[in-house]
């Protein structure tokens, strides 16, 4: 056992000197190294290090050196002709969209100029235009006498190519993103909007509407689902009759500009942040005036209007019965009010309408209506002579919830014929709910009756068809040797 222990001692000192060695053999002093690594170099063994870090043509190749392949700048998408423009930013005039066949879906190319005088190009499908022309490019194409220009649903982020028209009496760039009204009168002796009958640049994203004033002879402007924020630039349109302002942010009805309508016949003002009706004083023929969604808490200043205003439109707000009553609102006696929409107000009673006795569909859905008797104010609408009250909705009122909220109702006020989306002797008569699922079911009930019928009907004919067999039979003559 010694013996081993001490010849197993000697082998492992003998290896730790060969390992040390070894270590020793190759371990090399750093000003050595670089000398001979320069040397080496010199001698085209080894890759120059020198400027530019490339390898020597004439040397051997260092096999150890690997140079990573150059990446696809397409498949990066970082390349310049990768990059495809966003469609609002390629250049599509109207007579490139037309050409091809995409006007409003026509299915075939329209003739320029438009013999009838008239461009509508409607994007609701297909290509869509991106420019209109600059200079004289849309006069040239279309003739400087074209009456009517549609360019609807479109990409196009400027009116220009206007200036030349000379009897264009009908603009319409509906659904675009115009952000500046322009061009409106550029031209000779102010055309083309002199010219101008209706405007309509309504789902643009227009902030100012001053340039309006360019169009003297306007009959019609609608401005709606803009940016808006100030009325401007109607002072002047004494022939304005219908003015769409509607899903702006207005704040004010301005007197200074709409003192000037004379005559106004509808103001539509809905989805805005008005606050009070006002400014409408000298507005004497207006029959038509929509300020729904908005903020108002009473409805006042209509004194104008006592004898000409038709329908009134002013849901969603938060009138109640106190702001409803007002001396100069519905508390007048209009002589032609026959439409009035306050549903989604904060109404409790029907009392501030009881003596509107032109009063033909009174909307009240979404009120704190609660008994029949906050209904029973209106019963004399119904029951004098000449009554003519025909519809009502009461709708997601508490009343509506009411046992024979239906029939109490049409005995209450007979001149009724219809009450929410029902009419009277209707489906909801028979205990058939109205709307989508009155339709299916009394569809389904009505497809029920006819297979019914169709059953019965069956069963007759296969009836009368073994009658006659049976008829047939016993008329049939017997032969000789029959029993």
């Amino acid at each position: 056992r010694a013996t081993t222990a001490a010849s197993c001692s000697a082998k492992i000192r003998h290896r730790n000197r060969i390992i040390i060695g070894r270590k020793k053999t190759m371990s090399i002093p750093p000003s050595e190294g670089h000398d001979k690594q320069a040397a080496a170099a010199a001698d085209g063994q080894l890759p120059s290090q020198g400027g530019g870090g490339g390898r020597d043509p004439g040397g051997p190749v260092d096999d150890r050196r690997v140079t990573p392949p150059e990446l696809p700048m397409g498949w990066t998408q970082m390349g310049p002709q990768a990059v495809e423009p966003a469609p609002a930013d390629r250049v599509f005039y109207p007579w490139d969209v037309v050409e091809q066949g995409d006007a409003g879906g026509q299915g075939a190319a329209l003739e320029f100029p438009p013999p009838d005088g008239e461009l509508v190009v409607v994007g609701t499908a297909g290509q869509k235009i991106t420019r209109m022309g600059s200079g004289d490019m849309l006069v040239n194409r279309c003739g400087a006498d074209l009456r009517k220009l549609v360019l609807r649903s479109h990409l196009i982020t400027k009116m220009d190519g206007l200036v030349g028209f000379q009897r264009l009496e009908l603009l319409e760039l509906y659904d675009n993103q115009i952000e500046v009204l322009e061009c409106l009168g550029g031209g000779e002796d102010g055309k083309p909007g002199v010219t101008l009958r209706v405007l309509d640049m309504s789902y643009n994203v227009i902030r100012d509407m001053e340039p309006v004033n360019l169009c003297p002879n306007l009959e019609e402007l609608f401005l709606a689902n803009n940016k808006i924020k100030v009325i401007s630039g109607l002072k002047h349109l004494k022939k304005l009759r219908k003015v769409d302002l509607g899903a702006n942010r207005i704040r004010v009805m301005p007197e200074e500009e709409l003192s000037g309508l004379e005559n106004l016949e509808e103001l539509w003002l809905g989805k805005n942040k008005i606050e009070n009706i006002d400014g409408i004083s000298s507005l004497t023929k207006l029959r038509r005036l929509d300020v729904q969604s908005n903020r108002l808490t009473k409805v006042e200043n209509l004194t104008a209007q006592i004898d000409t205003l038709e329908e009134l439109y002013l849901s969603h707000n938060g009138i109640n019965d106190e702001g409803a009553s007002c001396e100069t609102g519905l508390a007048l006696s209009f002589t032609k009010l026959n439409t009035i929409d306050m549903g989604r107000n904060r109404l409790k009673s029907t009392k501030p309408f009881a003596h509107l006795l032109a009063l033909e569909e009174l909307w009240l859905s979404g009120n704190g209506i609660t008994t029949f008797e906050d209904v029973e104010h209106i019963s004399v609408l119904g029951t004098r002579h000449g009554a003519c009250l025909e519809g009502i909705y009461l709708e997601m009122n508490p009343v509506a919830n009411e046992f024979e909220y239906r029939k109490t109702l049409a005995d209450m006020i007979p001149s009724l014929k219809q009450i929410d989306a029902d009419m009277i002797g209707g489906n909801a008569a028979h205990g058939i709910p109205g709307g989508d699922a009155g339709r299916q079911q009394s569809m389904v009930a009505r497809l029920r009756e006819l297979q019914d019928a169709a059953i019965i009907r069956a069963r007759q004919q296969s009836e009368e068809q073994q009658q006659d067999e049976q008829q047939n039979g016993e008329a049939e003559p017997k032969t000789a040797g029959e029993p």
